[in-house]
């Protein structure tokens, strides 16, 4: 029977779309956006080359991109998956690695997720050798590795990458809870300015939070276009590239010169060392360290 074409239009449409084998998914960026793509290629059926953000993404030639809009629901879905599946510190882990600036972050956190729930696949028991002596589904040990052994493999090709991420985060994580220097603001806020090389500042908020519990402060990242905001009670995250801040407080400048003074009288010049300073104290951040610049205007220290 011929079809008419309004018909064969209408009977195409209804039929599933085939998988797509040389294809990249494209999302915004945030975790959510990348649970998403992973929900998107299982729901489709697809195992995509590149998972990655819009402004990183360089497809390969040939290759189809397909845009993946952020579904919270779905981003939730694949969330509880994960820790249902394979446990919390797998999905902590795939967390931080999403926080990284790596290019590949994306695709190295969706290669782990699919072998990851891979391994800890539920096990059908039907033909199962040892359904007779077993003590029930929750208790069986042929049903895959439960919890976070995966992360175990460190040989695995889906796995060492995504450790080797999750410790630059935290690496960087560490290093902002250093090398942060906050001023006070006439406002009352305090400010911190950092450029950290991963999106920590969602890493480091509960951390200032617990010890700024009584004092709003902002912390922004420059190089991210990100603001972890604090007023007193709750913090969020804002999206901006730059900040319009008013003035220091009337005290800000003397501290800021008897913080700098401290820290050039404790300094032995003998024992000077450049290269063992940069070590341990990175040059990308000196900008935004008081005790680091060459002159802090403003009000003077009379000496005693």
């Amino acid at each position: 029977m011929r079809l008419e074409n309004g018909e064969g239009i209408e009977r195409a449409a209804a039929l599933p779309e085939e998988p797509l084998l040389n294809v990249a998914y494209c999302h915004d960026g945030t975790l959510e956006g990348l649970l998403s793509a992973v929900f998107e290629a299982y729901a489709r059926r697809e195992d995509p080359q590149d998972v990655a953000s819009a402004h990183v993404l360089q497809p390969r030639l040939g290759q189809t991109v397909r845009t993946i809009e952020t579904n919270v629901e779905h981003a939730v879905r694949v969330q509880k998956g994960i820790r249902r599946a394979c446990g919390q510190g797998s999905f902590e882990t795939v967390m931080h690695a999403s926080l990284s600036d790596d290019p590949h972050a994306g695709t190295i956190a969706y290669r782990f997720i699919r072998y990851a729930m891979a391994q800890n696949r539920p096990h059908s028991c039907a033909r199962c050798p040892k359904r007779r002596g077993c003590a029930g589904p929750s208790a069986c040990t042929a049903r895959g590795r439960r919890g976070d052994s995966v992360l175990n493999d460190l040989a695995h090709p889906a796995v060492g990458p995504l450790l080797k991420l999750d410790r630059s985060v935290m690496n960087e994580r560490h290093r902002m809870l250093q090398f942060l220097r906050f001023e006070h603001l006439e406002n009352g806020v305090w400010f911190a300015r950092c450029n950290p090389s991963a999106a920590v500042i969602p890493l480091i908020m509960d951390w200032f939070t617990g010890r700024f519990n009584t004092q709003p402060f902002i912390i922004f990242d420059e190089a991210h276009g990100m603001a972890g905001v604090y007023e007193g009670r709750d913090w969020y995250l804002v999206e901006s590239k730059t900040v319009d801040l008013p003035e220091r407080a009337a005290e800000e400048r003397l501290m800021q010169q008897a913080w700098k003074r401290f820290y050039d009288t404790v300094a032995v010049e003998a024992r000077y060392n450049p290269e063992l300073r940069r070590q341990f104290m990175p040059k990308r951040f000196w900008k935004n360290l008081t005790e680091m610049q060459e002159d802090l205007p403003g009000t003077e220290i009379s000496p005693r």
